[in-house]
């Protein structure tokens, strides 16, 4: 048996085999960020044959502060449960789990699509954007921690096999994560455990909401790749804290401006990122990043960088490339 193909048990989460697709932004969904039949249709083609083990829903809009961009799905109110539960109906249908990635953009937003000035750690430009933000206030973190926990029940609710918290390409939590967006002077900046202080709140509001049988993932932006950003160091530290705060899953990614890295290149270029967690951790981590070959996944599962491969771009540009994968490891 190929190493793509072996089964992986975590907790109550039961994966055919190694194969995942990651979050990818489709925005096909309604203004309003509620699914429509695009939405299902795109998830029905990716999903068919249930060849991906695991779907992770793009990343969804907590609050309307925190929307990316038009037409993103949200998480963001009860009345969006309905139109999610069709969605997981879709996916479970075609044999695949599936999991929601919840995110703010913090300063990542966009001021004419949000109607306000963008929240952030600290006062600084978004590095993306090029906007200035507000800094969130104590009461502020509150709100988000709230409005992080109350999507995550909502995605319970809806039907979902886990959860995934976004803390990378330069969204909020990877902005308070980030040497080079947190200059805040009280508990939650400075050293990388004051750095890491919302993400555990966060963690440890969502489990309470979720219940102990529920998967949490968490998308962890490993390093900035520009200089003064987060360090390897940082993230193997991030990464223990996350396990024993009861993270299930970790997602490894990086880059502080969106996904795309400028000189990162070949079959997941993030390995070492994902390697030097699994140095540190006991739970999964998953590998993505440039991976359109099933040999070279295969490979980088028997060479220990990870425990699930994402392949997303070659699955978005062809729906039936995971199944001539599993075809071609016979």
């Amino acid at each position: 048996m190929s190493y793509l193909r072996k089964p992986l048990q975590v907790g109550t989460l039961t994966l055919s085999n190694r194969l995942i697709m990651p979050p990818m932004a489709t925005a096909k969904a309604e203004l309003d960020g509620k699914v429509n039949q695009a939405v299902l249709d795109y998830y029905a083609e990716k999903s068919a044959g249930g060849y991906l083990s695991l779907i992770i829903i793009e990343h969804s809009f907590i609050t309307t502060e925190g929307k990316a961009s038009l037409q993103q799905l949200s998480a963001a109110d009860d009345s969006v449960i309905e139109g999610l539960r069709e969605l997981v109906a879709v996916i479970h249908r075609n044999g695949s789990k599936t999991v929601m990635q919840l995110n703010h953009a913090g300063s990542a937003a966009n001021e004419e699509i949000i109607g306000t000035t963008p929240v952030a750690p600290s006062a600084v430009k978004n590095p993306r954007q090029g906007t200035m933000p507000r800094e969130l206030t104590r009461e502020g973190i509150t709100d988000i921690i709230e409005a992080f926990t109350s999507a995550a029940r909502r995605t319970k609710e809806a039907g979902f096999d886990g959860v995934e918290i976004h803390s990378a390409h330069g969204y909020l939590l990877n902005q308070f994560f980030s040497p080079l967006t947190n200059k805040r002077t009280d508990e939650y900046g400075g050293n990388v455990h004051n750095r890491i202080r919302l993400h555990l709140e966060v963690i440890e509001a969502v489990r309470a909401v979720v219940g102990e049988d529920f998967p949490i993932l968490l998308r962890l932006g490993a390093s900035d790749y520009t200089e003064g950003g987060t360090s390897l160091e940082d993230s193997q530290i991030a990464a223990q804290a996350f396990e024993e705060a009861g993270v299930n899953i970790l997602d490894i990614s990086g880059g502080f401006s969106g996904f795309n890295v400028p000189n990162l290149t070949g079959q997941g270029y993030f390995a070492p990122l994902s390697a030097a967690m699994k140095e540190v951790i006991s739970i999964p981590v998953i590998l993505t990043g440039g991976i359109t070959e099933a040999q070279a996944a295969d490979q980088l599962l028997e060479e220990g960088k990870a425990d699930l491969i994402g392949v997303g771009r070659a699955v978005l540009k062809d729906s039936q490339w995971a199944k001539r994968a599993f075809e071609s490891l016979r």
